[in-house]
């Protein structure tokens, strides 16, 4: 039997592969920072993008927090049977609008003190500048930024 080859140095400081186990591993400690509340990450950041973006059509909700329509239906589909959020129909129209419910407003404040102990806990170690230099790459590569142009 033979031992597993160690991966090539090019392979392990591979962007896309480290950024792929990053993600999964924050995703993963931030849905156990949610879980007392029954609510997902990407149900939280969808609870917070209708909160701070009451006017946005439902399609540029999905946009905005980088959802696919499908995952977009079913969570807001989730929230809505959780009595979080209502659909309504925008006024001058025929976009669909989503809103908190008071039960949603009020679980919404309380995961915005989860999500700051969550974000507090993921940087500890690190220093304030790491902090930055990473966030500045999640933003320009979650924007689609193109190489060489930060």
């Amino acid at each position: 039997m033979s031992l597993p080859m160690a991966m090539p140095e090019e392979l392990s400081n591979c962007l896309v592969l480290n950024t792929i186990a990053a993600s999964r591993t924050l995703l993963r400690r931030g849905d156990a920072a949610m879980r007392r509340f029954d609510v997902t990450v990407q149900q939280f950041s969808l609870l917070a993008a209708i909160r701070f973006n009451p006017t946005q059509p439902v399609a540029a909700l999905a946009q905005r927090i980088l959802l696919d329509r499908t995952s977009l239906t079913r969570n807001l589909d989730l929230l809505e049977q959780k009595g979080l959020v209502r659909r309504v129909a925008e006024t001058s129209g025929n976009a669909r609008l989503c809103e908190l419910t008071e039960e949603g407003d009020r679980l919404l404040d309380q995961l915005l003190v989860e999500w700051r102990k969550a974000q507090a806990d993921l940087l500890q170690g690190f220093s304030p500048a790491e902090a930055k230099a990473y966030l500045k790459l999640a933003k320009h590569f979650a924007a689609g930024g193109e190489p060489g142009n930060p």
